[in-house]
């Protein structure tokens, strides 16, 4: 049975200074945390990374990934190296990355081709420093659908790539699931929160029929995953630590 590690993204509390967030996902006796790379880690500032390692082994913390904001098939060398390079000044294990900027149904075969080069490169990079990398699972990029997620990991072709999982804004749990499903073997990570209908943000228990399920399934395999709980209504980080304790119900066997 796979072990679900629960944690926090950052960007969560990402208007809140890193020692905020590591005093709440301690409180919250989360495990790890995601650290993003738009405000508190910045690409190319090994000397922050280094002090949020720090910081988050010295709570008692893992750290999850580097949640970057880099967008495979539009980046150079550099940015690319600047990602690997933060990634390993705060001991990040993964890399998360964006599938491009446009949707799998609108991209061209060219540029489906230049995303996946750039992952390989990432991916290469990476993989001297032991690091994997995983694709957000978002709208509006080529991993917005299973297949073309499925398509693009064969493409790259690596082993040490894979893809992130959270529900489709606005899918029913049920196509959700399916979505789960089709991509779990090469699902590395979760993103959980509840947002429905659309993008309206509600608490953890008012989707748990989901969760729940969720759960089941990524506890299938032996490996071990983290679930990350990524946002809260209204930003709020009062919230933290009732959610986190939803979390770990709603995953529990």
């Amino acid at each position: 049975m796979g072990t679900l590690i629960t944690g926090l993204c950052s960007v969560t509390l990402r208007r809140h200074p890193a020692a905020e967030v590591v005093a709440l996902a301690a409180a919250a006796r989360l495990e790890t945390i995601e650290w993003a790379g738009d405000l508190h880690a910045p690409p190319g500032d090994r000397a922050t990374a280094a002090d949020l390692r720090a910081r988050t082994a010295d709570a008692g913390l893992s750290v999850a990934a580097y949640g970057s904001y880099l967008r495979a098939g539009s980046t150079d060398p550099a940015e690319i190296s600047a990602t690997v390079g933060t990634a390993t000044a705060l001991g990040a294990p993964r890399i998360r990355i964006w599938a491009g900027t446009e949707a799998s149904a609108d991209a061209t075969g060219s540029r489906r081709a230049a995303v996946a080069a750039d992952t390989r490169r990432m991916c290469d990079e990476a993989a001297d420093a032991g690091i994997t990398v995983a694709f957000e699972c978002h709208a509006r990029t080529l991993t917005d659908d299973p297949a073309s997620t499925l398509s693009l990991l064969a493409d790259v072709a690596r082993p040490n790539v894979g893809t992130y999982w959270q529900p489709p804004n606005g899918m029913p749990d049920a196509a959700a699931l399916d979505t789960l499903d089709a991509l779990l073997p090469h699902v590395a990570a979760v993103h959980a929160f509840s947002w429905w209908p659309g993008t309206h943000r509600r608490r953890l228990h008012e989707r748990r029929h989901l969760w729940q399920a969720a759960a089941a399934r990524l506890r299938t395999d032996v490996r071990s995953r983290d679930v990350l709980l990524e946002f809260v209504p209204d930003d709020e980080p009062t919230l933290v630590v009732p959610e986190a304790a939803t979390l770990r119900r709603l995953l529990r066997p």
